[in-house]
């Protein structure tokens, strides 16, 4: 069993990483803009024909604006700390769609989606900066193709598992099995992704900061939309994303640091 965990480290090891810009860590990739993006264009493309898209409406108008000021704050941070160019590949697209869902998503490459229903809980710009601000933090940071290369290897690793167990009787192949099973998933990937959400929340907390709208608000959005939910999230240690009360915890500890950015940029905050 122990050789077959080495092959599995030293395949991991082997492919390369990727320097986060914002948070100067390096992680797992081997997912290319040129493999990912064109596939994300054309489902975006594609979801867009099967939904109604709201245009020219004020709320359209806002969604757009919003995003062309949360872009222009990337460009001014990753320019500024030696990433010129690092945005080159995107095609940025900002659309409000007709929705009930209280969601919002941005595909790599910068293709964002708002969902109507998420907007009486955005309630202003800045309610709508700190989502969109999210969301595109998620596509700057490469978080799709890190979450591809991450299952990838966990596929590599059931499979070893399953050769490593190969001469056992089914039922101790299958207990292996299981225990990779569990082990990977809330050991592995849903801290994964949890810790994809923290990382988006700090990185969209500066980029709204950058673009002029207080941090600060943000407290007020994910309050509102703990609220919204009810109470009816799974525990954390199984669920992809951090509790409520963790993620409002975490985002008041990241404040200053997002106004402190900001102010590089001649952006000030009472």
């Amino acid at each position: 069993m122990k050789k077959y965990i080495i092959i599995i480290g030293i395949v991991g090891m082997t492919f390369s990483c990727s320097k986060n810009p914002f948070t100067g860590k390096k992680n797992l990739n081997f997912v290319s803009n040129s493999q990912l993006f064109p596939s994300a264009f054309q489902q975006y493309s594609t979801f867009l024909n099967e939904n109604k898209v709201i245009t020219a409406s004020p709320d359209a108008k806002r969604v757009e604006n919003v995003g062309m000021k949360i872009k222009a704050a990337a460009e001014k941070y990753l320019n500024a700390n030696g990433h010129v160019g690092y945005l080159n590949d995107y095609k940025w697209e900002y659309k409000l769609v007709e929705s009930k869902d209280v969601n919002a998503w941005c595909m790599p490459g910068g293709k964002i989606v708002v969902y109507t229903g998420i907007l009486p809980i955005t309630k202003d710009e800045a309610g709508l900066a700190t989502v969109m601000g999210h969301e595109v933090s998620h596509a700057l940071a490469n978080h799709g193709a890190q979450r591809m290369s991450a299952a990838q290897l966990q596929q590599i690793g059931a499979v070893g598992v399953a050769v490593a167990t190969g001469g056992q009787t089914a039922e101790r192949q299958q207990m292996w099995m299981q225990a990779y099973g569990l082990g990977s998933q809330f050991g592995g990937m849903l801290p994964f992704s949890r810790s994809h959400e923290t990382e988006a929340d700090m990185i969209g907390l500066t980029l709204m900061a950058i673009a002029g709208y207080n941090p600060e608000t943000a407290i007020g959005f994910w309050e509102r939309m703990s609220a919204n939910s009810g109470g009816g999230a799974p525990p954390e240690f199984m669920s992809t994303h951090p509790s409520d009360a963790t993620r409002i915890a975490k985002i008041k500890s990241l404040i200053p640091q997002a106004k402190a950015e900001a102010a590089k940029y001649g952006v000030v905050f009472k």
